[in-house]
């Protein structure tokens, strides 16, 4: 039954070609593709400055791990579009991870993440993060949140904070969560040449980029739209797309682990595209160097084509068509400006 009601789901969702927005720069079709300001955010965990604020000091701050060496920006790198450049995460002291570290741009519109979608939110990711075995204490389980609870709270620098942040809380488990969640929030991409186009500068995108969008929306061409949704390029869900890696005896379940219906064996979450061009490589397991060959994947029909997602299918591409749908791709970053690294909070002497 389950599988029933995602096929309906499914059939339900794809859009027909009649329903196409009109491709011109500014036109009140293109209305649902455009991001609202910032993403919404719980109400017990309301966005303010001084939340994002001392989230962005713990997001870099090593005293969180084991180690006393690892940060969440280990992995998720700023100049790196918030992932880390790598075909697959590597664990710090060299235990690899088999799947890629996923970006972070635009992360606070998910409505659910991870790979195989196991945290609902950004506040139960980040209190997931603190857990014994989470890559900030390189799965070693020597650091329990009460230990960094304790360590974080030693410090008058992050009290003070956490009183301007959270008042009368004070230091625990779920607010540093809180405020991590709230300064991912931060992590907005909405200002790339597709979102200018987007709001009437026509000069904004190339007549490349215009026909790539096209290919991308166009159900009988590349069809992409059926799962990278407005307004953020993703429909939340999971799909097997047929990598390679499906047919080796090493293949990972993804949302099958969580979700024992076949369909979702080997299905992962569709990831945004916004910023796409600084986080390559792609794919959830590394496995596509570039945008070119991602697209590419897709024109060929996949590789391992047993359980297949019902909305993967080959896309009928020219040359040139793929090449202006990576174009279209490249047009989703917003221009990287300077990253204003934190100030830290000294420990206490001694420490």
């Amino acid at each position: 039954m389950r599988i029933f009601l995602y096929l309906l789901v499914c059939i339900v969702a794809a859009p027909a070609a009649a329903e196409l927005p009109v491709l011109k720069a500014g036109h009140p079709s293109l209305a649902p593709w455009i991001l609202p300001a910032r993403p919404a955010s719980p109400a017990d965990n309301a966005w303010s400055e001084a939340r994002a604020g001392l989230g962005k000091m713990l997001f870099f701050d090593p005293r969180l791990s084991t180690s006393g060496q690892v940060t969440c920006a280990s992995c998720h790198i700023p100049e790196r579009g918030w992932a880390d450049g790598l075909p697959t995460a590597i664990r710090f002291h060299g235990t690899p991870v088999p799947l890629a570290t996923p970006p972070l741009a635009n992360i606070g519109y998910a409505t659910i993440l991870m790979w195989d979608g196991r945290q609902p939110t950004l506040e139960q990711q980040a209190i997931g993060g603190q857990g014994a075995q989470s890559d900030l204490n390189n799965g070693i389980g020597k650091l329990k949140p009460a230990d960094t609870v304790r360590l974080i709270g030693s410090i008058d620098g992050y009290r003070a904070a956490f009183e301007r942040a959270y008042p009368g809380e004070g230091v625990t488990t779920a607010s540093i969560g809180r405020a991590l969640a709230a300064f991912q929030r931060n992590l907005v991409s909405r200002d790339s040449p597709f979102d200018r186009w987007l709001a009437g500068d026509a000069r904004a995108l190339t007549g490349a980029q215009v026909n790539g969008f096209r290919v991308f929306l166009d159900p009988a061409k590349g069809g992409c739209a059926v799962c990278h949704n407005a307004p953020n390029f993703t429909d939340d869900s999971f799909h097997n797309i047929g990598l390679k890696s499906y047919g080796s005896d090493k293949r990972l379940p993804g949302r099958g682990r969580l979700q024992p219906d076949k369909i979702m064996d080997g299905a992962f979450k569709t990831p945004g595209l916004r910023d796409v061009a600084l986080t390559a490589p792609y794919f959830h397991d590394g496995s596509a160097r570039t945008l070119a060959d991602v697209v590419a994947h897709y024109a060929k029909g996949g590789e391992v084509r047993t359980n297949l997602s019902p909305l993967f299918r080959k896309a009928e591409l020219s040359a040139q068509e793929q090449a202006d749908l990576v174009s279209f791709l490249e047009a989703l970053t917003t221009p990287a400006k300077p990253f204003v690294y934190p100030v830290l909070p000294a420990s206490p002497p001694g420490e």
